[in-house]
């Protein structure tokens, strides 16, 4: 328990951001609370993102303040040590442990919090607050910010206005710091691992859900904590569902196999996707399709460099893919055509791209007013390009129906250029079907 000498340096340095930023005021962050499966029985408990950015500290239902100007500018609000119940679920870090083991200037019991929080707000003009959280713990700090604005007129002090934390800590966010980028490449690297294994071991007749288990029993192995979001292990048609995670029909011969999985390590998160065969190698029909996605790919992340954005990379994508379904007979009119009017979306309806980090669709704007954003160094993103074709699709050629493809990599903006950071898994065609023949020998 407590953080590491690495940690404890980073994490004060963060915090002076912050505060720096704020200007003036005080930060309030909710920890996550603990959710009920069923009965008596939780769901894994995972530290909201801002909060553990912030802080490190990994338990449930707590609060941080940040205050510029104070004597304590970081302060925390903890459940306290109960020996019984660390007797069942483990020991808390309670007030003493907040301070010794996780640098908060001075600590306090959360039950404590209505009557220790107001001395704070009651000094503070403004309050940076999470807008998009919504629980008992985050409506308890809006009461008390009510309360304290409600007693200006006496006190002559107060706040009267409330920001979006998010305003400050998304920005700071969104750009990795290069300890990031190692928590990055680690978990990266975990999820690289299990789509080559699942790519040397899949077989006509497995079910999904033993794929599922192979990946995220690999995950757990190498030291994550677990899938970073549930696995989607989608054979055939099931692989035009996007967010597909039923995960239970046996596998055919012959057809596709779309995984999209990404592990989460120390707070980090991968998210990877490929699509191989069943047996030993694509179908004619197939590997058009396969060709024509790794072709926007890979012209997409080409196209990556500081000061282009997310929306070019996505331009690049669908001009490539809609140029392949002319070609190949999905759709018709001219290339201009089809992408002015989005023909294409019929077989490709979601962007190319998304910010990637503590979580997998992560915080950061992607435009600054109606101007899309520069790709700076530091930011980390997916390139993920896809096509579905519904099985049911009468007015395509039959040996199309049902097939979906999707080929997504994680990519590091570097100041020369980008890093694939996914690199290791394969994507080329000789690639994969050589593992799929070993697997089948």
């Amino acid at each position: 328990m407590g953080l590491s000498n690495d940690d404890r340096a980073l994490l004060a340095a963060r915090r002076a951001s912050i505060l720096a930023a704020m200007g003036e005021g005080v930060m309030l962050l909710p920890a996550a609370t603990e959710l009920i499966r069923s009965g008596d029985t939780h769901f894994p408990f995972r530290q909201d993102s801002d909060f553990g950015y912030v802080t490190g500290f990994p338990e449930p239902d707590a609060v941080a303040v940040l205050a510029v100007g104070g004597a304590n500018p970081y302060a925390l609000f903890v459940r306290p040590r109960d020996p019984e119940q660390a007797v069942w679920v483990g020991p808390r870090a309670g007030v003493e442990g907040a301070v010794a083991d996780y640098d908060a200037n001075v600590a306090y019991l959360l039950s404590d919090l209505e009557k220790e929080l107001l001395a704070w707000l009651g000094k503070a003009n403004q309050v940076f607050l999470p807008f998009g959280r919504d629980d008992a713990l985050t409506r308890r700090l809006h009461t008390l910010i009510r309360y304290a604005n409600a007693q200006r007129p006496r006190t002559g002090a107060g706040p009267t206005v409330m920001r979006d934390a998010g305003e400050i800590l998304h920005e700071l966010r969104l750009t990795k710091s290069p300890a990031e980028v190692t928590r990055l490449r680690e978990t990266i690297a975990i999820a690289a691992e299990a789509h080559r294994e699942a790519m040397r071991t899949v077989r006509p007749g497995m079910h999904e859900y033993e794929v599922e288990a192979l990946i995220d029993g690999i995950f757990r192995r190498r030291g994550a904590s677990g899938p970073a979001y549930p696995s989607i292990v989608a054979s055939g048609a099931n692989a035009t569902i996007l967010h597909y995670t039923a995960n239970d029909r046996p596998l055919g011969a012959d057809e596709l196999l779309l995984i999209d999985a990404g592990s989460e390590r120390a707070g980090y998160c991968a998210d990877v996707t490929r699509t191989f065969p069943t047996g030993r190698r694509y179908s004619p029909a197939q590997r058009d399709l396969y060709d024509a996605v790794l072709a926007a790919q890979l012209a997409a992340i080409g196209a990556a460099r500081p000061g282009t954005t997310l929306d070019a990379l996505h331009a690049t994508a669908t001009r490539v893919l809609s140029e392949a379904l002319i070609a190949l007979g999905l759709l018709e009119g001219s290339v201009d055509e089809v992408v002015e009017q989005e023909k294409y979306k019929r077989f490709y309806m979601h962007r190319t791209s998304h910010w990637l980090g503590r979580d997998v669709h992560d915080v950061g704007q992607y435009k600054l007013g109606d101007t899309p954003r520069a790709l700076e160094p530091g930011m980390v993103f997916t390139v993920e390009p896809g096509l579905y074709v519904p099985a049911d699709a009468d007015d395509v050629a039959e040996p199309f129906r049902g097939i979906g493809i999707r080929i997504e990599d994680d990519v590091l903006v570097t100041p020369g250029g980008v890093e694939v950071l996914s690199a290791a898994v394969p994507k080329q065609v000789e690639e994969i079907e050589t593992l799929r023949a070993a697997a089948q020998a």
